[in-house]
C-alpha cells in the first residue's frame, strides 16, 4: 500500500493517524469538511512530520466530490474518521447522527466501489458493546441495543459494511476504540472541540485553564469502586499507531471483515482521571458532583489480546501520560 485516502483527516484521531501514516512512509490525501476541526491542524501535522499534506476540503456525503478526489488519485485504501462522535449530542440530535454518519459511510462505499478501491479501516467503537455485565469485552462479546444514537450508528455501519464485504472484493478492518484521550507529545496536535466540550478530558483541561467554570461528574452512584463511570481511556497516539497495523494487515487478511478492540485492558474512574491529572500537573480542578447523564453507560474496559496477537499492537502510554500530553497541548491553544 503506498496511497491512503483519511475522511475526517484533521479531526482529533485523523491528525494523529496522518502523523503516523507519514512518519511509516505513506503517501496521504485527506478529507475534511472542517465541521469539528480547523484548517490550521494540516500545518501542524506537517510541522511534526515534515512532510506536506494534501487536504481537500469537502464533505463525505458529497457524491460528487468524492467521485472526483478517486477519479484524480489511485488509492490503496481508505481509513474512516468522518463522521460525527458525541454520546450525549446524539441523544439530542438523533436524526443529525443517523443521517451524518450512515449516509456518509454508504456514500464512500459507493465511490470505493466504482474506482475498485477494496480496503477500508472503519472508525468504530466499543459503544456496540452497550452496558454489557462481560467484562472485559472482547471481539466475540454480544452487541447490545445501543444506549444512544451515536452508538447505534455505529452497529449499523458495522452491519453495512460486512453485508457489502459479503458480496464484493472488500476487505475492511472495524477497530471499536475505546476512550481516546491526551494529545501528540509535541504538543503541536491534539483534541480541539469546537464550543462546549462533550468529553471528559478537554473539559477537564478546559476548567484547569479557566475556560470553564466548573467541571461536573455525571453521576456518583454508579456500582463502581468510587461510584463513578469506569472507561478504558487510550493515548490517541497509541491508537493512531493502532490503524498503520490495520492497514499493513487488511490487504493480506483471508477473511473480508475482521474486528479488533483498541484500548488499554484497564479501566479508570472519572475521579481516577481527574486523580491522575492533579498529580502529574500539580494543578486543583474545580468539580462537583451532578445527575447521571443520558446514553452513559457504567463501566466498560477492554480485552485486548486479539489485537496484541494478530495485528502486534499494544499500548504504550499511561493514563499519566495522557494527562500530562492532555494539558501541554492545552496550554498551547490561545
Amino acid at each position: 500500500m503506498h496511497k491512503i485516502l483519511v475522511t475526517g483527516g484533521l479531526g482529533y484521531i485523523g491528525s494523529h493517524t496522518v502523523v503516523e501514516l507519514q512518519q511509516d512512509g505513506f503517501d496521504v490525501v485527506v478529507l475534511d469538511n472542517l465541521n469539528n476541526s480547523k484548517l490550521e491542524v494540516k500545518e501542524n501535522i506537517e510541522a511534526i512530520t515534515g512532510k506536506p499534506v494534501d487536504v481537500i476540503i469537502a464533505d463525505v456525503n458529497d457524491s460528487k466530490a468524492l467521485n472526483d478526489l478517486f477519479s484524480s488519485h489511485h488509492f490503496d485504501g481508505v481509513i474512516h474518521f468522518a463522521a460525527h462522535k458525541a454520546v450525549g449530542e446524539s441523544v439530542e440530535h438523533p436524526i443529525k447522527y443517523y443521517h451524518n454518519n450512515i449516509t456518509g459511510l454508504i456514500s464512500l462505499l459507493g465511490v470505493m466501489e466504482r474506482h475498485k478501491v477494496s480496503n477500508l479501516i472503519f472508525s468504530s467503537s466499543c459503544t456496540v458493546y452497550g452496558a454489557t455485565k462481560d467484562l472485559p469485552v472482547t471481539e466475540t462479546t454480544k452487541i447490545q441495543k445501543a444506549e444512544s444514537p451515536y452508538g447505534t450508528t455505529k452497529i449499523l455501519c458495522e452491519d453495512i459494511i460486512t453485508d457489502f464485504a459479503k458480496h464484493k472484493e472488500f476487505k475492511s478492518i472495524l477497530l471499536r476504540y475505546f476512550n481516546p484521550v491526551g494529545a501528540h507529545p509535541s504538543a503541536k496536535i491534539g483534541e480541539l472541540p469546537l464550543g462546549v466540550p462533550n468529553n471528559l478530558v478537554p473539559y477537564i483541561t478546559q476548567t484547569a485553564k479557566g475556560i470553564r467554570e466548573q467541571l461536573t461528574i455525571f453521576g456518583s452512584d454508579y456500582n463502581t469502586k468510587d461510584g463513578t463511570c469506569v472507561r478504558d481511556y487510550i493515548h490517541v497516539v497509541d491508537l493512531a499507531k493502532a490503524h498503520v497495523k490495520a492497514l499493513e494487515y487488511v490487504n493480506g487478511m483471508k477473511q473480508h471483515v475482521d474486528v479488533f478492540n483498541v484500548g488499554t485492558g484497564n479501566g479508570n474512574t472519572v475521579l481516577e482521571v481527574i486523580d491522575a491529572f492533579e498529580k502529574v500537573n500539580d494543578v486543583k480542578l474545580n468539580y462537583q458532583i451532578g445527575s447521571r447523564r443520558a446514553g452513559d453507560i457504567e463501566q466498560i474496559w477492554a480485552d485486548t489480546s486479539k489485537v496484541s496477537k494478530v495485528l502486534n499492537w499494544n499500548a504504550q502510554y499511561t493514563i499519566n501520560d495522557m494527562m500530562k500530553h492532555a494539558w501541554a497541548w492545552q496550554k498551547t491553544l490561545k
